[in-house]
């Protein structure tokens, strides 16, 4: 026998082999051996309301925040608190002295007095020049006694006293408001606190100048008994802000250690910049553990408009191309591309061409073939 011809037959005999295992006939059928030879489970495809939280990243802010100035000029005479005073509404802080408002004060108060005088003297005019009315009017009762024209002229007379009399009235009330007006540029002298707080900065000492148009900011107040939490939102979590809530979060400063605060109010705006929603809390800070500058991590609520599609986490099948389920459609597997999302526990959410009550395989590989057969369940 040639043995030549013998190695040509076993490698003809090779190849036919090798083509018939490649054909796509041969892999449908090894497919649907390894079906029925191992036990496939399949599960159904959830629905249910699915709420998370993400940890965003918040700054706090006084509730009440402002700069002192001093309405009117003058100079520092004391200062009455420093940085870490607390104050109550009403306590003063800053006094100023401004020696010219005492002489503008007595002033005022002389011509107050010079104009009660002028009027006094023209009430007293008017009163003697009406007593003479009444005589000659009297007088001219008896025919001839008095000229015909003087009764008329004491008349007139009258007639513009009493206009004299409005007028120094008059003069006496506008001196009387500039008196009061300069009193109460005298109480500006003592700057109050206008609300209960802390002094956070002072920027003054005894000496200065200060006043409108000097630019001299006297001391900040604010209130941190009561704060403003601060969170940028992103524009994929602010679908349903949760208005009234009460969230949960850390500071690294006591990191063991849990607060709270309410949702109270959004700016209802998208910053163009970031693309974050503007959200505040008010958070109690009685104790005084948290500061304006922290940056807590908040605890956000995440929620969507409906319910959440959830298989099994070892239902998807994730490659270098896509990532699927594969669905049971018919007894055949059909490969059903979808998107993942956050895990709930041994579920994941999704999304996709797939709908709730549709069986997939519950633990899939992509060695399953898209169209291949699937056991009875």
């Amino acid at each position: 026998m040639n043995p030549s011809r013998t190695n040509r037959n076993r490698m003809h005999g090779a190849r036919a082999v090798g083509q018939a295992i490649l054909s796509p006939a041969f892999c449908f059928l090894m497919t649907a051996c390894l079906a029925s030879a191992q036990k496939i489970e399949f599960a159904q495809v959830t629905s249910k309301p699915v709420t998370r939280s993400v940890d965003l990243p918040g700054e706090f802010e006084p509730f009440l925040n402002v700069t002192l100035h001093a309405r009117v000029p003058g100079y520092v005479e004391r200062v009455a608190v420093d940085r870490g005073s607390a104050v109550k509404q009403g306590d003063v802080v800053v006094e100023l002295s401004a020696p010219e408002m005492a002489s503008r004060i007595a002033e005022a108060q002389a011509r107050i007095q010079a104009a009660d005088a002028d009027r006094l003297q023209a009430e007293a005019q008017l009163a003697g020049t009406q007593s003479t009315f009444e005589k000659l009017k009297k007088a001219a009762e008896t025919k001839g006694a008095i000229a015909g024209n003087e009764l008329v002229q004491v008349q007139q007379q009258i007639d513009t006293e009493q206009a004299l009399i409005q007028s120094r009235r008059r003069l006496s009330e506008a001196a009387t408001a500039n008196l009061r007006a300069l009193q109460e540029m005298q109480g500006y002298l003592r700057v109050v606190a206008p609300f209960d707080g802390m002094i956070t900065d002072r920027m003054i000492h005894p000496g200065a100048l200060v006043g409108p148009g000097l630019d001299a900011p006297l001391l900040v107040l604010q209130q941190l008994s009561k704060l403003r939490l601060v969170v940028a939102v992103p524009e994929e979590d602010s679908g349903a802000v949760p208005q009234g809530a009460k969230l949960t979060f850390h500071v690294p400063a006591f990191p063991e250690r849990a607060f709270s605060g309410v949702v109270a109010r959004s700016s209802h705006t998208l910053d163009t910049k970031t693309r974050t929603l503007t959200v505040e809390l008010d958070v109690a800070n009685i104790d005084g553990s948290l500061a304006p500058g922290m940056f807590p991590t908040v605890g956000w609520p995440v929620g969507r408009p409906g319910p959440a599609l959830l298989v099994p986490a070892t239902s998807v099948v994730t490659t270098t191309e896509r990532t699927f389920v594969i669905r049971n459609q018919g007894g055949k597997a059909e490969w059903v591309n979808v998107k993942k999302g956050a895990a709930q526990g041994d579920l994941v959410e999704v999304t996709g061409q797939i709908k709730a009550g549709d069986s997939v395989i519950r633990v899939a590989s992509d060695e399953m073939r898209d169209g291949s057969a699937l056991p009875a369940k």
